[in-house]
């Protein structure tokens, strides 16, 4: 009887250390404010009399709710999130782009995020046609837009954020059309074909940024997260954790250009202390031992940079958490 009583006495203290165990993983993985994608802001928008005169919805993530009207949005209940889904006026023409939407998953809601073609005519005033990917990104949009040059200065891109994860987690499913090769549709110009078939993309960077006198931002990078998903999936892929690399990765073996400090037309951009949104120059590596000061999230339904990918390349996105 002693036996039996020392044995299932040692049984039940490892099935009760594997339970602490398994709940302190669960600890570490923290959800981002809003990213369980289950409530979101619906923005009902008429568009001009010259572009059919339509009210066309758009969708962002935040506190259930609404905000209607051609007017700018800015963030609700503290979210961290912003989108591609853009208010536009264009020679005082009102147009919306909306190609991020709220989907179904697991009995709840996701993020689905689509490229597609989004044409703006007016006879006489303005024909332009683009190809548009789904973003979604950490940050603010500034609105109006109103132009189709230099995107990336229109987001305010980034969050405050000193803390370290380990890692990304998130669920997430890929659909990418069978194609050998992506389009360029700027709005100016013909179409062009860039070479390679699409691809999904997820940016998790960290930075340490500092402002100058003159209102100039510059950052390091601290961590690196940078992904691209070339394959469809089959169906969703759940709880999938992707390491945050610190310090100069330059070196791994696994490193490619495109994960190291963003320069050129691609460069990010951020509001300074007054109010401007300016680039930020990501001047090189940070030590692994420095501390962030702010977190870049963005998820792509296509990669290579605005205004190109291939239509009906979609990224869908859930649950997205933190791993300490």
């Amino acid at each position: 009887m002693k036996k039996v009583f020392r044995y299932m006495t040692r049984k039940s203290v490892l099935f009760l250390a594997l339970q602490l165990a398994s709940l302190q993983l669960f600890a570490q993985a923290e959800l981002l404010k809003y990213a369980d994608f289950e409530s979101w802001i619906t923005r009902d928008i008429k568009e001009s009399a010259l572009m059919g005169g339509k009210t066309k919805r758009l969708y962002e993530v935040g506190p259930e709710g609404k905000f209607d009207g051609a007017k700018p949005f800015f963030n609700q209940g503290g979210s961290p999130w912003a989108n591609s889904n853009v208010y536009a006026k264009v020679c005082g023409i009102v147009k919306t782009n909306c190609s991020v939407f709220p989907d179904e998953h697991d009995g709840g809601k996701c993020v689905k995020l689509t490229s597609r073609i989004e044409k703006c005519k007016a006879i006489g005033i303005v024909n332009i046609t683009v190809l548009a990917a789904g973003s979604m990104f950490t940050g603010t949009m500034v609105e109006p837009i109103t132009g189709t040059s230099n995107p990336m200065s229109k987001i305010n891109v980034g969050i405050p954020f000193t803390r370290k994860p380990k890692a990304l987690q998130m669920d997430y499913k890929v659909y990418l059309p069978e194609e050998p090769n992506r389009i360029k549709e700027t709005g100016f110009g013909k179409r062009k074909t860039v070479e390679g078939p699409d691809m999904c993309e997820v940016v998790c960077l960290l930075q340490k940024r500092w402002e100058d006198s003159k209102g100039n931002l510059y950052a390091k990078r601290v961590g690196t997260l940078r992904m691209r998903f070339d394959k469809s999936t089959d169906g969703w892929q759940e709880d999938k954790q992707f390491n945050i690399h610190y310090g100069d990765i330059s070196k791994e073996s696994w490193y490619r250009g495109w994960m190291g400090p963003v320069t050129g037309e691609r460069t990010y951009y951020a509001l300074n202390s007054q109010g401007e949104n300016v680039p930020i120059h990501e001047e090189g590596w940070a030590s692994a031992d420095e501390n962030p000061t702010h977190l870049i999230l963005k998820f792509d339904s296509s990669y290579g940079g605005a205004y190109i990918g291939t239509p009906g390349a979609t990224l869908w996105i859930d649950n997205v958490k933190m791993v300490y």
